[in-house]
Parts: structure tokens; C-alpha cells; sequence
């Protein structure tokens, strides 16, 4: 099945599930929908059942993703996604030769605030961050060039900032989690938006 026909087979059942929320869970590893040669999404049977567990556990008992987790594993079997994945920690050797940058493309991201080391270590985001930098060098864009990209970036953190806020004052058991959750929602859906307005956008610069 395509993950339009999942969505209309669930949304008799949860008015309120989306494509992006559907999205979002696939990106948290809860399921795993094998891919065809073009990158479509292909889900099964099992997919929609896994679907209407999460769903079922978060309307009827509010329960963070973390946890149903853990109740999907003993339900379902534990997603290859969720088997120990390796956390990344690149040195900035090993960042240079994975991202396949150079020195100086390296030192003008810091310098520019698009990557910072932890502990002089490098994690995954870092290395993504590289690694698209270096593949939009060759169309003459640096690092200089995406302050606009920064900014926006981080006027939509402050969107997720200002929604989980009133969460985290609560003080409440779970508060946490729950404002962890919705801010991993709230930037998938934040994520869907920019690139729906981007392609709207480079359409209206062709003339499309």
C-alpha cells in the first residue's frame, strides 16, 4: 500500500493522524515501510496494525512514544531500527573524510554557526549538515551563503520553544517526554512546511 492509502484506511478510526504524523512515527523507528527503486514508501498489513497500536496507546492512555516502544516490542518484535544503533562521534579527521570536505569548508561551518563540536566530537546532525554543504558547493553555495537558511532555522526552533514552554512548567510526571514528543511532532511538521513552501517557491522562479 501507498502511505495515502494507510492514511485512508486509519482515518476512519483517528480523525487526526496525517501523512506527516505517519511520517513523523516512521522517523521515530516505530515502522519500517520498505522502499521501491523511486523511493516510494511500501507498507503492509502489519504496518497498518503497528500504526493503529500507536495510535490506539497514544488516544486511549497518553502514553509517550519511548513506552510504546517497549509495549510494540513485546507485541510486534523490536524494529531493526530500535536494536542498538550506533551513536555517531566523529573526530574532525573522520568528519573531514565521511562528509568529504576539506579544512577550510569545515572551519568556515563553525565559523558560521552551522555546526559546533561536543566535546570535540562530531554527532550525526553535524555530519548531515557537512555533507549537504559540501554537496551544494558544487553549485557555488558555502557556508556564507546560508545564514538565511540558519535564521529560519532558528525562528522555527523558536516556534517548537514557545509550543513545549507550558509543557515544561507543568512540572509534571511524564512533562518531559511529552514536550520531547511534541517537539519532535512539531518539527517534522515545521520540516514538511519549508519544503512544501520551497518547491512552491522555485515553481513560481521557473514560471511553473
Amino acid at each position: 500500500m501507498s502511505i495515502g492509502e494507510v492514511l485512508a484506511l486509519l482515518q476512519g478510526e483517528f480523525p487526526d493522524v496525517t501523512i506527516s504524523k505517519i511520517r513523523f512515527l516512521e522517523g521515530e523507528g516505530l515502522i519500517e515501510p520498505e522502499r521501491s527503486p523511486s523511493g516510494y514508501r511500501k507498507f503492509t498489513h502489519l504496518h497498518v496494525e503497528q500504526l493503529r497500536f500507536i495510535l490506539t496507546e497514544q488516544r486511549d492512555h497518553y502514553l509517550p512514544l519511548r513506552v510504546i516502544k517497549d509495549k510494540m516490542a513485546e507485541s510486534f518484535g523490536r524494529p531493526r531500527a530500535l536494536q542498538g544503533k550506533q551513536e555517531v562521534k566523529l573526530s574532525r579527521a573522520e568528519l573531514l573524510e565521511s562528509a568529504g570536505i576539506d579544512e577550510d569548508t569545515l572551519t568556515e561551518l563553525e565559523d558560521y554557526g552551522l555546526l559546533a563540536p561536543v566535546a570535540r566530537r562530531y554527532d550525526e546532525e553535524a555530519l548531515k549538515v557537512a555533507r549537504t554543504v559540501g554537496a551544494l558547493a558544487r553549485f557555488g553555495l558555502h557556508a556564507r551563503h546560508l545564514r538565511a537558511v540558519k535564521a529560519a532555522a532558528e525562528r522555527e526552533c523558536g516556534l517548537v520553544e514557545q509550543t513545549v514552554a507550558p509543557v515544561l512548567k507543568r512540572r509534571a510526571p511524564g512533562a518531559i517526554g511529552e514536550a520531547e514528543e511534541t517537539a519532535r511532532e512539531l518539527s517534522a511538521l515545521l520540516l514538511d512546511l519549508h519544503a512544501s513552501l520551497v518547491r512552491t517557491g522555485v515553481r513560481s522562479v521557473l514560471g511553473r
